[in-house]
């Protein structure tokens, strides 16, 4: 008998949680194959079978684990089954006459929603048991925990009003409790340490992004056919930064002890909203890519942190932080630092405004940006020269070719 222990998964991570069982108890897996979905206070990861046998599972789903501690059991010694091979020539076998297979169909359409509930459900494991149990549909039910979950008091509540529609309900006298991820207890805790130790201020500019969006409508077919990418904002916004940090190097830097630790590179760490809570996943040297290689990296770090993939070296050492609340229609915030950082950027929804420009009041796309910075190593001249030459390098998109003037660097002046 193998015995499946929790990994080390990185430094500092003393537990972990058990989300889910993907292979039941007494299945036959196959080596290297997943078995269960773990997640730490960083990430979301995946238990492999380190060899063939019949599984048999010692945690349970939502229990927090040590690491090192026996997860589950196999035993390599029992025989693979019979069936197990192929397992595309069942339906082959049912040769039976036309008129059985319809009268076998309400059967099988009643018991499907039994059969697998958690396939294409978020449910708590409680709830997903009373689903099987009571061979209730999910469709049926209004999920009421955080990001669409079932919980068990809305199968309950779906069994007390059989026939009422999701959604028709909007508030009632229940209340939910669900426990707290280790990604959501650290993303809480980091968020509180980052108020409770730093200096934090937020300034504030807004950018004309005009050009950019000229730029954009004019480019982005072909610089999709080019690069097989789209050309988002991230990227200019990306390149702006790294230039406005070669000149006000303190917003690059952090606080260690009685010391300053200044960074002569760019690792920019992009928060994206993943299903279990926020993730700020790091574009390293970011001051030596181009505009493609920045989006391609984005479009990769985004979609991994929606699937959960994300590995721990990915989302550790960035030296700034650039967040997009405007995605979400937000239209001006004050961004949290991302420890132990010193400043973190906040991009917003464009929205089009009148401004003033040579005396007349047109209308322009604008957006606003805020830099919230640890006043304890950043002053407040150094915060607001580095908002407005990313503002300037923003409006005159050319700037990022070089991060100077053409004309100018041509002159030598």
């Amino acid at each position: 008998m193998i015995e499946i222990k929790v990994p080390t998964v990185g430094e500092s991570i003393n537990e972990v949680t058990l989300v889910k069982w993907l292979k039941a108890d007494g299945d036959y897996v196959e080596r290297d194959e997943v078995i269960a979905e773990l997640e730490s206070e960083k990430a979301t990861f995946e238990l492999n079978a380190e060899q063939a046998g019949v599984l048999k599972t010692v945690g349970k789903e939502g229990d927090t684990l040590n690491i090192g501690d026996t997860v589950a059991q196999i035993d390599e010694t029992a025989a693979k089954p019979e069936g197990a091979a192929a397992p595309a020539a069942a339906p082959k076998a049912e040769s039976k006459p036309e008129p059985a297979k319809q009268e076998a169909q309400p059967a099988a359409q009643a018991a499907a929603p039994s059969a697998q509930p958690q396939a294409d459900v978020k449910a708590t494991p409680v709830a997903s048991a009373i689903i099987a149990d009571k061979k209730v549909d999910p469709k049926n039910i209004q999920p009421s925990g955080y990001n669409g979950k079932i919980l068990k008091e809305d199968v309950l509540h779906a069994l007390e009003h059989p026939g009422r529609k999701p959604g028709v309900e909007l508030f009632n006298r229940t209340e939910g409790r669900e426990k707290m991820s280790n990604l959501r207890k650290t993303v809480s805790r980091r968020l509180v340490e980052a108020k409770n130790t730093t200096a934090m201020l937020t300034t504030f500019n807004e950018v004309d992004m005009s050009r950019i969006m000229a730029i954009r409508a004019a480019n982005k077919d072909k610089f999709k056919e080019k690069h097989a990418v789209n050309l988002g904002f991230m990227s200019f916004f990306t390149k702006a930064v790294c230039y406005a940090l070669a000149e006000w190097p303190a917003v690059n830097a952090y606080i260690d002890g009685d010391s300053i630790v200044y960074h002569n590179y760019c690792d920019i760490s992009i928060a994206v909203s993943a299903p279990k809570g926020l993730v700020v996943p790091v574009i390293r040297n970011a001051e030596s890519l181009s505009m493609a290689e920045i989006e391609k990296k984005v479009v990769e770090l985004a979609t991994k942190a929606r699937e959960n993939k994300l590995a721990l070296e990915e989302m550790q050492g960035g030296t700034f932080t650039i967040t997009n609340g405007g995605v979400f229609g937000s239209l001006l915030s004050t961004p949290i630092i991302n420890i132990p950082q010193s400043a973190i950027l906040g991009m917003h929804k464009i929205q089009e405004r009148p401004v003033v420009v040579d005396g007349q009041v047109v209308v322009r796309p604008m957006m606003y940006v805020a830099l919230s910075y640890d006043h304890r190593i950043i002053d407040g001249r150094e915060s607001v020269s580095f908002l407005v030459r990313v503002k300037e390098l923003l409006e005159n998109p050319e700037l990022l070719l070089i991060g100077k003037d053409p004309v100018k660097t041509l002159l030598e002046i």
